[in-house]
């Protein structure tokens, strides 16, 4: 696979993308000077350029730094619509034709707003970026995904908000935020309620914990994709060599084929991978794991599907048929209904012979 070949016009998924960790800088300015927030600075490409300098420093807790600036311009039913509808005409520029937006609801309340209006804001500006796209000639579809943060005490609340949407846009339930120390164990009565009410799950886990988090997020939480789940490796020894041997743990996310929500560039900037070309995916997709390519936070990455990608490609070897298969595991492993996972893996499919053909 050569360089040239047109990644941008590829079809693509992303299961794991920030709301609040990919505005546009002119939109932050712009809102926090109606919110009366200070900036580092009210340059848009300065401010673009502070963000992901103030991520690139190893530290998980350091990289969630950054969303104080965007969390404190998202009060507001119409800053919210405004980030929503914008996320959306900025992924369908990229390629996306799904994808699943993270956010945490709960981050969200000090103007007054309810846990329910801003689930509606969000909703409303993915309705209008929907159509907008649509206008420009690009399709793509989106669902929330309602987020509880780890160290805060609503995940029941939080949990219950997003089954009282899942017919209104909410397609499943995360917890987010300081992984170590906070795992799905601080509320086993969550993962019960969403299991008996068969409502999808997804974790952040395997990123700055280990293996015992994986293990509560499959085992305990029962989530169907973890977010991120780099450290896997962690249970595979011998991962360079031609017999590689799988801990239980490892065994059991490959053998049921559990996706991993991979998120190359994130995971270097919070110390969890050393560089794209020693990235883990590469590794764990020779071993035949459910690997998928994904943004995290396009702000403060200052990356996009494309660029992620792209980096593959060039520094870590990838072909268009391995980010075909990523694409598609991607797809399969969407919070949507089976009829509709095989139309979006057909348009996948047919977007890659068109490229195939260029």
């Amino acid at each position: 696979m050569t360089s040239d070949l047109p990644i941008s016009a590829l079809p693509k998924v992303v299961l794991h993308d920030h709301l609040d960790g990919g505005l546009r800088p002119q939109t932050i300015i712009d809102l926090a000077a109606a919110a009366g927030h200070e900036l580092p600075t009210t340059d848009a490409e300065e401010l673009r350029a502070w963000f992901v300098a103030a991520a690139d420093s190893g530290s998980l807790v350091r990289y969630l730094e950054t969303f104080d600036h965007t969390i404190a311009v998202m009060q507001t039913r119409e800053g919210l619509s405004r980030v929503a509808r914008e996320s959306v005409l900025d992924l369908a520029a990229d390629g996306v034709v799904y994808a699943e937006q993270r956010w945490a609801p709960e981050q969200h309340l000090t103007q007054g707003l309810s846990l329910q209006d801003t689930v509606d804001a969000v909703q409303a500006g993915f309705a209008e970026g929907v159509a907008l796209a649509a206008e420009q000639g690009r399709t793509i579809r989106v669902g929330q995904l309602v987020t509880a943060m780890r160290h805060a005490d609503r995940w029941d609340e939080i949990a219950e908000l997003a089954l009282a949407n899942r017919d209104r846009g909410v397609v499943g339930f995360d917890i987010a935020g300081a992984e170590d120390g906070f795992l799905p164990s601080r509320f086993p009565s969550v993962w019960r309620t969403l299991n008996d009410a068969s409502f999808p799950v997804t974790i952040h886990a395997g990123e700055a914990a280990g293996v015992e988090s994986i293990a509560e997020a499959v085992h305990l939480g029962q989530a169907s994709r973890i977010g991120h789940g780099v450290r896997i490796v962690e249970d595979i020894t011998g991962l360079d060599t031609d017999a590689p041997t799988l801990g239980l743990i490892a065994a059991w996310v490959r053998d049921n084929q559990i996706p991993l929500e991979l998120c190359p560039s994130s995971n270097l900037q919070t110390g969890a991978a050393v560089s794209i070309a020693a990235h883990p995916i590469s590794r764990l997709r020779d071993l035949d794991f459910a690997v998928t390519i994904n943004t995290d936070n396009r702000l403060m990455s200052g990356t996009t599907m494309t660029k992620e990608m792209t980096l593959l490609v060039e520094e870590a070897g990838w072909t268009l048929d391995d980010l075909r298969d990523a694409t598609l595991a991607a797809a399969w492993s969407a919070f949507i209904h089976h009829d509709e996972r095989h139309a979006l893996g057909e348009q996948i499919l047919e977007g890659y012979a068109q490229a195939a053909q260029a």
